[in-house]
């Protein structure tokens, strides 16, 4: 249980660093310039978000033999070694929070689970999920992830993010992954998965 819940917050922290959730982080502190219904916006979204990602990732170790889960999470942990050096951007769509008319925590809330979906961090709470038998605490340590990268960037904003070596948590976070899907492929950790 400590195991998943302290990796999923690493591998989450170190890929959230410069992601487009990240990166809107920013841009919602910029425009509004509350930082408490942003900060629980992000919150509220991430557990939603992850708590999805995670339900998926346990529900795939039901339907999945050992076998054939163990080369899936291998080949997706290495993926995301690959894709996390990759640097985001925010879509049109996603930089443009539009008027709150149902408040910061709302647009908060709506913007942010939906950049969320299909992201890195999603994708990667699925695989940590089918990994570790411990949906909730992968859940709780993937949302913590979340919440080290993107509360200082809500209250620092910009100016301290651009200074933070991307490329070197990019290039950790990487072989994080990659230690990870190489352990998978070889079998390490199969016996909690049956």
């Amino acid at each position: 249980m400590l195991e998943a819940f302290l990796v999923s917050t690493g591998i989450v922290a170190l890929a959230e660093m410069g992601d487009k959730t990240q990166l809107l982080s920013l841009v919602l502190a910029a425009k509004f310039r509350r930082p408490i219904p942003i900060i629980l916006g992000i919150l509220v979204a991430t557990l939603l978000n992850h708590a999805l990602a995670g339900a998926v990732g346990a529900w795939l170790t039901t339907l999945l033999g050992p076998d054939a889960l163990r080369w899936i999470l291998g080949l997706s942990f290495l993926a995301m070694a690959v894709w996390i050096m990759i640097p985001d951007q925010l879509d049109d769509g996603e930089a443009d929070v539009g008027k709150h008319r149902y408040g910061i925590f709302v647009t908060t809330v709506v913007v942010f689970f939906l950049a969320e979906m299909g992201d890195k961090t999603q994708i990667a709470t699925v695989a940590l999920a089918a990994q570790y038998a411990s949906l909730l605490w992968v859940v709780a340590g993937t949302t913590l992830g979340m919440m080290l990268a993107n509360v200082p960037a809500v209250l620092i904003g910009d100016k301290v993010a651009k200074q933070l070596p991307l490329k070197l948590i990019h290039s950790i976070a990487a072989a994080i992954f990659a230690v990870l899907g190489v352990l998978a492929l070889m079998g390490v950790g199969q016996s909690a998965l049956q």
